[in-house]
């Protein structure tokens, strides 16, 4: 399947990077074709300076089921050490788990099955790259998860606030607490086994993911 990757440069020009950018996709999807058919993609890189994560410069969006955006700020300092630590790649993979499940079950509309596929996409990078969890995965401590984990309903609700559990808007919850927390329900599903295959890295059902919660993930399950 083909990957089509359009260089989006009305914003500035992305020549001096093009080739590594290109490298570190290849790379993802080398890794993501030795457990799942590769979905054909369109995938978008752009420059637009001041609306990437801080800490690295980039960030990824999955539009649909095929295709995704990757941007970058070259004028953020973090972002060379981005282009040679693996954060493209990592971002890639990430992006392409949440682009393969939009073809399945979907991204979701509950807080619980939006947890579940942020955690899925961040354990396939880390099942596929052998990484440790990004920043936004390990963003709050223990107590600070049991302070803030959400009940059955809270995790049913299709009205909640995303911006708020994800990016901390509004001050009710720190900031990355959804990425941190959904990547711990992931792992406790990962860690009741059997390991998943490939189709069920992207299809289980996001139910089946909390049912294996336990402890400072989810106060009812």
């Amino acid at each position: 399947m083909s990957w089509n990757i359009h260089w989006l440069e009305a914003s500035g020009d992305l020549h001096p990077w093009r080739d590594t950018i290109a490298a570190e996709i290849a790379v993802a999807r080398d890794a993501i074709a030795t457990v799942l058919p590769l979905p054909s993609l369109d995938i978008l890189v752009d420059r637009r300076p001041g609306e990437t994560i801080p800490e690295t410069g980039t960030t990824g969006r999955a539009d649909r089921p095929n295709l995704f955006s990757l941007t970058i700020d070259p004028d953020n300092a973090n972002f060379h050490a981005s282009l040679s630590n693996g954060d493209i790649r990592r971002t890639v993979v990430h992006e392409v788990h949440h682009c393969l499940r939009m073809a399945g079950p979907g991204y979701g509309m509950t807080l619980g099955e939006t947890l579940v596929s942020e955690g899925l996409a961040g354990q396939f990078v880390r099942h596929l790259l052998g990484t440790p969890p990004e920043p936004w995965e390990a963003a709050v401590s223990d107590a600070v998860l049991a302070a803030h984990r959400p009940d059955s309903a809270t995790l049913a609700g299709t009205d909640h606030d995303h911006g708020a559990w994800f990016f901390g808007r509004g001050g009710r919850h720190p900031r990355w607490l959804g990425y941190t927390l959904g990547y711990r329900i992931v792992g406790d599903w990962l860690a009741a086994g059997p390991a998943p295959d490939g189709d069920t890295w992207v299809n289980v059902p996001a139910d089946t993911v909390l049912a294996a919660a336990r402890g400072l993930t989810l106060a009812e399950v």
